[in-house]
């Protein structure tokens, strides 16, 4: 692969060299922009995600990307960067088609946040949402086949976490965070979004 010295060998480095989880974040970052520009359908992504993952070596990383242009995003790529939705005083929704960040910060003070992750593009098996809700509403729609892992706590608010254990090999989503005279729901379900406004 042209992008990376690591990964042609630039650098003294031979595609017998173990890859580093930096090496995978970055092909994953490619992947991720595949599918978002409409290069890759999600089961070819899904595909070379899972083999990404697998690699054991820089040689077994190079051919999965081999017919993808370079993503030139700063620090890695957008796959690979924090990021962070918020909603103050506010409503904001965020769905489609979009790149969600290996760690995602979600807040929602005296507003309502709404992400629906079930077309996103996942950067890697795992990712993190660390989710704030303070007086407010925070609600996310994870896909289908997800593993979600419950670490939120509550002070005088509501939480609904669901999901547990998907099907098939989903991604993992680690939900952290606490909700603070607010309202946290994170389902599979849609109908759970209507809710009434007050938290």
């Amino acid at each position: 692969m042209s992008r990376d010295p690591g990964l042609n060998g630039a650098n003294g480095a031979g595609p017998a060299l173990r890859a580093s989880d930096a090496d995978r974040d970055q092909v994953a970052t490619v992947l991720a922009e595949a599918l978002a520009s409409g290069r890759l359908t999600s089961v070819e992504h899904a595909d070379r995600l899972e083999a990404t993952y697998s690699a054991v070596t820089v040689g077994e990383l190079a051919p999965i990307t081999h017919d993808l242009p370079e993503v030139t995003t700063p620090s890695g790529g957008l796959g690979a960067q924090n990021q962070e939705v918020s909603a103050v005083f506010s409503k904001v929704v965020r769905s489609g088609r979009w790149i969600a960040g290996r760690h995602t910060k979600l807040s929602s003070t005296f507003g309502a946040l709404i992400v629906d992750l079930s077309d996103a593009v996942l950067p890697g098996r795992e990712i993190t949402l660390e989710v704030t809700s303070l007086f407010g509403k925070l609600i996310v729609r994870v896909p289908e086949n997800a593993h979600v892992i419950d670490e939120v706590g509550a002070l005088f608010a509501k939480r609904g976490i669901s999901g547990g254990v998907g099907s098939g090999n989903g991604p993992v989503i680690r939900v952290t965070g606490k909700a603070t005279f607010g309202k946290i729901i994170v389902s599979r379900e849609r109908s759970d979004w209507n809710l009434p406004d007050r938290p």
